[in-house]
């Protein structure tokens, strides 16, 4: 494997310029610092992460903080953060929560993260006083996905418009019989999430002029168990609906298959209707508002890295885009 001294003989320059360029500082000219790089590619030269990382402070790694390791969503933007990081030579050091009933103290009060990382990716959490002022004290870059954090800035949809949208395809299928399955998430997910998607359905009836049933919203747990329980329970009440939102798609695939054990179907007798574009969602035929997660896990990391290479901070970020997809599992009211 060559060495700085193989390059600095190869481009004529000082190991020192050629030690400088490598770590992309900007005392030297860009100039410099691509014909460095050029004869390092020509060379197999691969730079010690370590030896950098002594001489800028640097860890060349991210941490990514997760409620539960186990969601389609957390995987997906996980995978995108990694994609990015590896490309640019960082690590990924991943510290799981694990729920509610996790130890939340492990990861933000025993400096596991100063230690060890440069900047950070928190998906789906909202932070107590204390959590927030260990954030506020590490310094690192930081990120939230998927939900809004008070006092971080995050990358996400915009929660309530897209459960309003959801909720006024149906109304405009004619349906004015709309359940909801939603609730808060006992894996540890941001909490304004699944409140915003409801205040999105609540809002929707409210502007058609329609009343809430209390009885039509049932707390599914963003799981498909959570779902498929929720469904049953109102099929159960006698009061059925003619259709449902569901927070997301994981709840939706659980209620289109209580519906079909119960000998109904999926739309000709109740609509349903989800959020996130879950990858079970084309071959179960669910229509859906899709979320990109792992395009938004791609997106925080190069903000992250460019702030650590010193581009200006980015304070906040417009909505991630979503995109309507109709397969078949929203119809029209039946006459």
């Amino acid at each position: 494997m060559s060495g700085i001294q193989e390059i600095a003989r190869a481009t004529g320059l000082s190991k020192s310029t050629v030690s400088r360029a490598l770590r992309n500082l900007p005392s030297v000219a860009p100039a410099t610092i691509m014909t460095v790089r050029r004869a390092a590619d020509e060379l197999g030269y691969v730079p010690s992460l370590a030896a950098s990382g002594l001489a800028t402070g640097r860890n060349h790694a991210v941490g990514v903080v997760v409620p539960v390791i186990d969601r389609w969503f957390y995987i997906q933007t996980i995978e995108g953060i990694d994609a990015e990081l590896r490309r640019e030579g960082y690590d990924l050091i991943l510290f799981n929560l694990a729920g509610r009933t996790g130890n939340r103290e492990r990861v933000f009060h025993r400096s596991i993260l100063r230690k060890r990382v440069d900047a950070l990716v928190l998906l789906s959490l909202v932070f107590d006083d204390s959590e927030r002022e260990q954030l506020e004290l590490s310094e690192y870059p930081t990120v939230v996905i998927g939900g809004r954090a008070p006092g971080v800035r995050h990358i996400g949809i915009d929660d309530f418009d897209v459960a309003q949208r959801a909720t006024r395809y149906l109304l405009g299928l004619g349906h004015r019989r709309i359940a909801h399955i939603g609730g808060l998430d006992e894996a540890g997910m941001n909490f304004l999430v699944p409140g915003e998607r409801h205040d999105g359905y609540t809002e929707a009836l409210k502007s058609a002029g329609l009343p809430l049933v209390t009885d039509w919203s049932r707390n599914g747990a963003y799981t498909f168990a959570g779902g498929h329980s929720s469904m049953r329970s109102i099929l159960g009440s006698g009061d059925v609906p003619t259709a449902v939102f569901c927070a997301s798609d994981e709840m939706a695939f659980g209620a289109m298959q209580a519906i079909r054990e119960a000998g109904l179907s999926v739309p000709g007798d109740i609509s349903v209707i989800g959020i996130d574009g879950h990858v079970y969602g084309e071959t179960l035929g669910l229509t859906t508002f899709a979320q990109d997660p792992r395009a938004q896990g791609t997106r925080a990391t190069r903000v992250l890295l460019g702030e650590l290479a010193g581009q200006p901070p980015q304070p906040w970020f417009e909505p991630e885009p979503v995109t309507f997809i109709d397969r078949g599992s929203a119809g029209p009211v039946a006459s």
